[in-house]
């Protein structure tokens, strides 16, 4: 067993009574637009609170500190609870009329951005409601934000490691400042202005300030939960459209680099970045693939439609945000095939965004572009490279043990939910949908995944956590060897 399990316990329970304050916004909503919903988040509010109390009071004066094997249980422990108790408001609503698997998933779905949605008829759901959903990507995009940059680095299996070793200045280290809090107070900081910026420029452009709030919370989140079931198609306006871009662009970024280039009020820190020159490269060659084989296939017409089509999407997928405009998932099955391939590299490491991560592709590149150099001169040194920084074989290791995990937990699911009796491609898309943060996926789950039975549900719950999770967090605790003494 895990020793100091008591220290576990009591930060889950801290946690899940800080969660519980998340069940009030909803309920001020309910107040302001009289929807008549507050009370499923009135009481789900003191169900959480009460848990949490509930926990912690046995170990309130434990003072024991956290080991690193801790924390693994710690940070995977939260997402389960977490992802229970945002369901429960839900499962607790008349509307949306949701069973208790799909409660589960819903709430899964907003906690780890993924943006996949069991819910039909959006637009009728009480404001409430709405809001909730948005609310929990936002937070679930924070989180994200903090577990990435500032907590999984300390359990080695972050993604600040496989790329501070180029980045200048305090990147070079395991925490941006000497103290996590600070660290997570930063990033929070940048977070937060992100997300008013965004919503500010959708108010300008025509939305609601209500849609503009909602929307801006799952955008900066890298989400994908929209209060319509058109999605950002709902507004049919370009400006709307090329704001998404470019906040789902930036918020792609690792916001550490973000951090840095505003406190030293500059961007040529970003250039400086391989990954993001890496993330930027791939965005544009796919754009053009995508525009190009738009209007060639008379998907579209016209060059421009093809084009702001084509770069919303693949900027939408390519960051695993799932925001859409058009029915992608009824493209030419090349053009969908390879919009679901750019989720697999997803964002840059830090960010709020899903997939592998731009850097550990860059590097996988890298390595593979070694090794045919080592077939051509077998006795030369050549170092994998990032920038003008040499990367650790310790790394490089790290980036296969995590390549070769992923793909193997991607193939057992998609073997389990065809086993189920779903076709292939709804199959494939699905897992790769949800393990990437994605949402949106190919076939039956394009739109959404309402006829999904209950058995895939969980599946697909689970790749979500496994995704978000950076998989060796949750994959570490069934291995018998964490559980020894």
């Amino acid at each position: 067993m895990v020793k100091h399990f008591a220290s576990v316990q009591k930060v889950l329970g801290l946690l899940l009574m800080v969660f519980s304050a998340s069940m009030l916004p909803p309920v001020a909503v309910a107040l302001i637009y009289g929807d008549g919903g507050g009370m499923p988040f009135f009481d789900s509010f003191l169900v959480i609170l009460g848990a949490g109390i509930l926990i912690w009071l046995p170990v309130a004066r434990v003072r024991e500190e956290l080991r690193v094997r801790d924390g693994f249980l710690v940070v995977v422990l939260l997402w389960v609870a977490l992802g229970l108790s945002g369901a429960l408001p839900l499962l607790l609503s008349p509307e949306p009329h949701l069973s208790a698997t799909d409660a589960v998933f819903e709430s899964l779905s907003g906690l780890t951005t993924t943006g996949a949605t069991v819910i039909l008829g959006i637009d009728e759901l009480p404001h409430s409601v709405l809001w909730y959903r948005q609310q929990l990507q936002w937070l679930g995009g924070m989180g994200i934000i903090v577990l990435a940059v500032a907590v999984l680095p300390m359990l080695g299996v972050g993604g600040m490691q496989l790329y501070r070793a180029e980045t200048p200045g305090p990147m070079k280290d395991t925490k941006l400042t000497p103290r996590i809090t600070e660290t997570a107070k930063a990033l929070w900081l940048v977070y937060l202005w992100l997300t008013i910026a965004c919503g500010l420029a959708y108010w300008a452009a025509g939305m609601s300030l209500f849609d503009a709030i909602g929307h801006a919370f799952s955008t900066v989140a890298i989400g994908g939960f929209s209060t319509h079931d058109a999605s950002i198609g709902y507004y049919d306006s370009t400006p709307i459209e090329m704001i998404a871009v470019v906040f789902m662009l930036l918020s792609g970024v690792n916001f550490a680099l973000h951090f840095v280039a505003l406190r030293r009020l500059d961007p040529r820190v970003y250039a400086q970045d391989s990954e993001f020159r890496f993330y930027i490269l791939l965005m544009a060659v796919s754009t053009v693939i995508v525009t190009v084989a738009l209007f060639r296939t008379d998907t579209y017409i016209d060059w421009e439609e093809a084009f702001t089509n084509g770069l919303f999407q693949v900027v939408s997928v390519g960051t695993t945000t799932g925001f859409t405009t058009a029915q992608f998932y009824n493209w030419p099955p090349f053009i969908e095939i390879m919009l679901l391939f750019l989720a697999f590299v997803g964002g840059c490491a830090g960010s709020t965004g899903g997939g592998i991560k731009q850097i550990r592709f860059l590097l996988l590149i890298k390595q593979g572009m070694r090794e045919i150099g080592r077939l051509i001169h077998p006795s030369a040194q050549m170092p994998v490279r990032v920038g003008d920084k040499v990367i650790s074989h310790r790394i490089v290791d790290a980036v296969w043990g995590f390549f070769s995990l992923y793909v193997a937990a991607f193939v057992i699911m998609y073997l389990a939910l065809a086993a189920t009796g779903l076709d292939l491609l709804t199959s494939f898309s699905a897992v790769a949908a949800c393990m990437n943060n994605l949402g949106p996926g190919l076939a039956t789950v394009g739109a959404h995944y309402f006829d999904m039975h209950d058995v895939g549900i969980w599946i697909l719950c689970f790749a979500m956590l496994l995704g978000r999770l950076e998989v060796f967090t949750l994959v570490v605790l069934l291995t018998p060897a964490f559980w020894q003494r």
